[in-house]
Order: C-alpha cells, then sequence, then structure tokens
C-alpha cells in the first residue's frame, strides 16, 4: 500500500478528533498525544505486511509495539484508575504483554510475527479507544499518582518508539531488495543518518575525583538512575568523539576478526560460531556499503560505526590500546561537557558501550507490584550503554540514562568511545 494512503488510514485512528486540551487541562495530556501521535507517524511509512512481520527472536513487529504501548495504559492506569473499567478485549491481556509476570501469562516473544489477528485495523482501534478514555480520565484532575504512572507511560512509549526503527531495521536488512523506508524527497520525523565527526580523535584528560552519580536534575528519571550515590574515579581520558567507519575499517583490514588475541574468550567463540567478519549493516562490495533506513548506501568513513556488540567494541579497543569507559567515567566526563572540555556525539548519534554490567546502584528498592519489573528483573548478564542514538526520540535521554543490553546484542545503534587510563597509559608508553 502506498504511504499516502497508509498515512490516511492511520489518521482515521489517531488523537485528531479528540477535543484538543482545554486550557486548564494538565500538559501531561498533551505530551501524550504527541507521543502517541509520532508511533503513528512511524508506522506511516509501512504497509500492512511490513507491521506485522517479525525477522528474530529479540525483535516486535512494529503491529506488536502499538499495541503493547497500549497495553500499558490500559493494564497500569485504566484498570486501576477508570471506574467501572471493561477491557477492550480480554484476549488482548495475554497477547500483548511482554514480560510482566506479575499480570499474567504471556505469548512467547518468539511468536509475536505469528499474531496475525487482531489485523492492525483492529490494533489501530484498539490504540484509538484507550486514548479517548485516557482523555477523559485526564480530564478530571489526576491525582499525583496518576500522573506519574502517566509519564512512566510516555516515557515507555518512547522507548518503544526507539525499538520500532532498530526492529524494522532490521526486517527490512533481511529483504534481498534492501528496501528503503525513508527517501531523501520526504520529510519524516526520524533519521538513519547521524552528525559525522569530522576532527582528529583527542584524549581529554580527566583527574581522580569523588563525585555523585546517578539522576539530580529535575523531572523524570527511570528507577534504575537512583539513588544518588558517590563514586571514586581515578585519573583517566576519554575520546573526544566516537570511533568512525574509517577506524573501524582499519581494524578489519588488519586482520582483527581473525586475531583471537584483541577478543575475550566468549566473543570469540561467538564471532566463529556466528561467523561475524564486520558490522551488522555493512555489505562487501568492490568498496563497502552501509544498510539503513535509507537503503543501501556507500559506506560513509566519517559517521560514526554502530550496531556493534559489546564484545566487538571491547575488541576494538584492545586493538587501538585502550579500552572501553566506565558508565561512572561516562557521566563524569559527559557531567563536564561544556564546563572544561568539549565532547562529541554524545548524544543523539550511537549508544555507548561501557565496560560496567547491568547492576542496581547502592540503595536500590525494587518498586511494589508488576511495575517493579519494568528495570530490576534485568539486572544480570547485561552491560550498561550510555548516551543515546538519533533513532532516540528527543529530550528522551538524560546524562544519567542507563541503557542495558546482552554483550551479542547488534540490532539497536551502538558504538564505541574509547578510554584510557592514565596511569597505566605513562607506564605502557615510558
Amino acid at each position: 500500500m502506498p504511504a499516502g494512503l497508509r498515512w490516511s488510514m492511520l489518521k482515521l485512528f489517531d488523537l485528531a478528533d479528540i477535543a484538543m486540551p482545554s486550557p486548564n487541562l494538565p500538559n501531561k495530556l498533551s505530551r501524550l498525544q504527541q507521543v502517541r501521535e509520532r508511533s503513528l507517524s512511524i508506522a506511516a511509512y509501512l504497509s500492512a505486511e511490513d507491521a506485522a512481520a517479525q525477522s528474530m527472536p529479540d525483535a516486535s513487529p512494529v503491529k506488536w509495539h502499538l499495541a503493547h504501548t497500549t497495553w500499558f495504559y490500559e493494564t497500569f492506569i485504566l484498570a486501576e484508575f477508570e471506574p467501572d473499567f471493561a477491557p477492550f478485549h480480554p484476549a488482548f491481556r495475554l497477547l500483548f504483554n511482554s514480560y510482566y509476570n506479575g499480570i499474567g501469562e504471556k505469548h512467547p516473544r518468539p511468536q509475536r510475527g505469528l499474531l496475525t489477528r487482531p489485523g492492525l485495523d483492529e490494533v489501530l482501534a484498539y490504540r484509538h479507544a484507550i486514548d479517548q478514555r485516557l482523555h477523559h480520565l485526564l480530564d478530571k484532575a489526576p491525582s499525583a499518582n496518576l500522573s506519574d504512572l502517566v509519564e512512566l507511560g510516555i516515557q515507555h512509549e518512547q522507548q518503544h518508539q526507539e525499538l520500532m526503527l532498530t526492529d524494522l531495521k532490521h526486517l527490512l536488512s533481511c529483504n534481498p531488495m534492501y528496501p528503503a523506508m525513508l527517501t531523501s524527497a520526504e520529510p519524516h520525523p526520524v533519521s538513519d543518518i547521524d552528525a559525522s565527526a569530522e576532527a582528529p580523535l583527542q584524549w581529554l584528560q580527566f583527574t581522580e575525583d569523588l563525585f555523585y552519580i546517578g539522576h539530580a536534575e529535575q523531572g523524570f528519571c527511570f528507577d534504575n538512575e537512583m539513588p544518588r550515590h558517590r563514586q571514586f574515579i581515578e585519573p583517566f581520558q576519554l575520546a573526544s568523539r566516537l570511533v568512525s567507519n574509517a577506524d573501524y575499517l582499519a581494524f578489519i583490514e588488519d586482520g582483527g576478526y581473525q586475531n583471537p588475541l584483541h577478543w575475550l574468550a566468549e566473543g570469540w567463540d561467538w564471532i566463529r560460531q556466528q561467523q561475524i567478519l564486520h558490522p551488522l549493516y555493512w555489505r562487501p562490495a568492490s568498496s563497502w556499503q552501509e544498510f539503513s533506513l535509507h537503503g543501501l548506501r556507500q559506506l560513509d568513513p566519517q559517521q560514526a560505526v554502530c550496531h556493534l556488540s559489546y564484545f566487538e567494541a571491547a575488541a576494538y579497543a584492545s586493538w587501538a590500546g585502550a579500552r572501553l569507559p566506565t558508565e561512572a567515567e561516562w557521566e563524569y566526563a559527559a557531567r563536564k561537557d561544556g564546563q572544561d572540555c568539549a565532547i562529541a556525539q554524545l548524544f543523539d548519534c550511537c549508544w555507548q558501550w561501557t565496560s560496567s554490567s547491568y547492576a542496581p546502584y547502592p540503595g536500590y528498592v525494587t518498586a511494589a507490584g508488576a511495575i517493579g519489573e519494568y528495570n530490576g528483573k534485568f539486572m544480570a548478564n547485561q552491560y550498561v550503554l550510555r548516551g543515546s542514538s538519533c533513532f532516540t526520540p528527543k529530550a528522551h535521554s538524560s546524562v544519567s540514562y542507563r541503557n542495558f543490553f546482552p554483550s551479542t546484542a547488534r540490532w539497536q545503534r551502538t558504538g564505541i568511545r574509547l578510554a584510557r587510563s592514565i596511569l597505566h597509559h605513562t607506564a605502557a608508553t615510558g
């Protein structure tokens, strides 16, 4: 179906026919509307077939994302606060539950692409109905607890907007036609092209310090960003920009994927078993190409290299005579950015792997009930990433935001920022 026709159909079910907020309606409803509409604007580029397909167990169909984000509001807000609550469809409680064991049974994640029913039209009708009910509920002077849950729902949907794009990119890359979702001739709400870092990489110096890490600003944060606590760091250096495609190509051409000395043992076994020889979306040809939402393009040497696993990031750092920063070092440097130094590509480019395992901060307490399953249950066998990518909705990330993925994850826009220990580096160079 042509994108224009698809968009027209989607508009039938968005929030346009709901009355705009009155002057006394909380600003939260306006933000909720904007976020809900953005999800539809991403889906507007797709056919029903695009929206229903699932390319791998870690990814989900766009149709499922549209339904699950709606399920979140229905399950955690309407079911709790709406008088005489009744579910839109009893089966949706199971079909669109992601990982909340406290809610009940779940449809298996690897089989979400088999859910041809409900169809996309019914999912859009589901969104429309829940949006109307949320509007009526929020128009009644919401309590602080309700307002907090709506904010969590907004942030949750923004996370899924990023997942929609990364999952779509993986799906389209599996098609030998390498179809483009985006074209340069049309305006669109997302981009798969980030700001190039043309300046030479420089090493920024940071002295030892005892400082506070964690959420400190006003406004929303996820529970894994708290509590704020002290962290001591040794002197270190941080790269002024991310590793570029040209930088990483030098690693490949030097036999980086064939030299076990650069790899963690588990990483070496993994790339051998999976026969991995380059970043996920690179395609060897007479000259390297890279798949993006704009289709297959010539590899831009100045763009940040992305879609790398933790294992690949750590191997490149070893080859470059450096290491990955800890999350404390990354946050410390990010808070200095614009004050004592200028650091390129901290945000809106690629998520940056750190060497820190995803673990609770000292004093962390999991929230009560099913909502407590949001972050804490995943604090094992994952590594922390910092910053944000060009797929991340604007203003969603922050300096204390803790993203996390397992060491083999590559379908997210994950890249590399190098660090060095000053004492170790000085000793090594004499």
